[in-house]
């Protein structure tokens, strides 16, 4: 069983800045990668940001030199640092991750997708 759990949403002003956190947890043998995706409300879910197992990143159109995507490995946690918050940034912010879990050889060396519940971040004056 792996777990993501996200947190750090709320309400900020615009201009304003958040650090989001997803932490995996479980029987956890290695992660691929992470990735943060967001959806606004009447929107389609968005990929916003991903970060894979060697630190390598890559952003949306829509957030490059305002979002940074870090990651602490000991922790199986990655923490989206999002600035210069506009409205449009308005979403319900998902953590997803592509994680090898388990206690036999092969769920050890299958990786499978997993999702969190997600964190609403509300950007407004």
């Amino acid at each position: 069983q792996v777990q993501l759990v996200e947190s750090g949403g709320g309400l900020v002003q615009p201009g304003g800045s958040l650090r989001l956190s997803c932490a995996a947890s479980g029987s956890i043998a290695s992660i691929n990668r992470m990735r943060w995706y967001r959806q606004a409300p009447g929107k389609e879910r968005e990929l916003v940001a991903t970060i894979t197992s060697g630190d390598s990143t890559n952003y949306a159109d829509s957030v490059k030199g305002r979002f940074t995507i870090s990651g602490d490995n000991a922790k199986n946690t990655v923490y989206p640092q999002m600035n210069s918050l506009k409205p449009e940034d308005t979403a319900v912010y998902y953590c997803n991750a592509l994680v090898a879990a388990g206690y036999s050889w092969l769920e050890r060396n299958r990786y499978l997708e997993h999702w969190g519940q997600g964190t609403l971040v509300t950007v407004s004056s």
